[in-house]
C-alpha cells in the first residue's frame, strides 16, 4: 500500500469515536495503515480526532483553505483507504 500526499493537498483531518460500531473501521484502518502512510509522507499532517459519539468522517483541506469531507459510517478499513485516496486525486 502506498500513498503519496501532497500537491494541492495539505491537511488530511479523520474524525471517529472511539467506542461506537459505526467508527470500528475506521479505528482498524488507522491501526492497519496510519503507521506506514505517516512513514511515507513524513512531513504532511495527518490529524486523528477522537470524540465520544460523532460520526466518523474524513476531512482534506487543500490550496486557499477549500475543504472536502466525506462519511466514514460502517465503511471498512479497506473503504476507508479508497475514500483517502480519492481525496489525492
Amino acid at each position: 500500500m502506498s500513498v503519496r500526499l501532497g500537491g494541492a493537498l495539505r491537511e488530511l483531518r479523520i474524525h471517529l469515536c472511539q467506542t461506537s460500531q459505526q467508527s470500528a473501521g475506521v479505528r482498524e484502518f488507522i491501526n492497519k495503515n496510519y503507521v506506514n502512510i505517516k512513514k511515507e509522507n513524513p512531513n504532511f499532517p495527518i490529524l486523528i480526532r477522537e470524540c465520544n459519539g460523532i460520526q466518523p468522517r474524513i476531512w482534506a483541506r487543500y490550496d486557499k483553505g477549500v475543504e472536502r469531507s466525506a462519511p466514514l459510517t460502517n465503511l471498512s478499513a479497506s473503504d476507508v483507504l479508497a475514500a483517502l485516496k480519492q481525496f489525492v486525486k
